[in-house]
């Protein structure tokens, strides 16, 4: 059973930094796209950071130089890196992945997401 597993989160003060990871447990077969999200209390949902299959990133305006997103294929392992934070990033992230979770061809990919990680950043 494949599942993704969310680590990292916690209380940071502004202006320090976080790394969240997202572990693909079960055996997979690969990872294609990778998204970040967060869910500030009372606000909607939003994109933080994707990465595609081909590498190609892109980032929410307001974390731009600040954040990266990157995966490590060995370790079947997403990642979100946070540096300079402040109050406003304060949510709960959400991972989400397309992984493939069996040997089919062409391949083929299954939308999955982590139960979520709370970042706090209050002085």
């Amino acid at each position: 059973q494949v599942q993704l597993v969310e680590s990292g989160g916690g209380l940071v003060q502004p202006g320090g930094s976080l790394t969240l990871s997202c572990s693909a447990s079960g055996n997979i077969f690969g990872i294609h796209a990778v998204r970040w999200y967060r869910q500030a209390p009372g606000q909607q949902r939003e994109l933080v950071a994707s990465i595609t299959s081909a590498g190609i990133t892109n980032y929410l305006d307001s974390v731009r130089g600040r954040v990266t997103i990157f995966r490590n294929n060995t370790k079947n392992t997403m990642y979100l890196q946070m540096n300079s934070l402040k109050p406003e990033d304060t949510a709960v992230y959400y991972c989400n992945a397309d992984l493939r979770v069996d040997a089919a061809w062409p391949p083929r990919a299954y939308d999955y997401w982590g139960q979520g990680t709370q970042v706090t950043v209050s002085s």
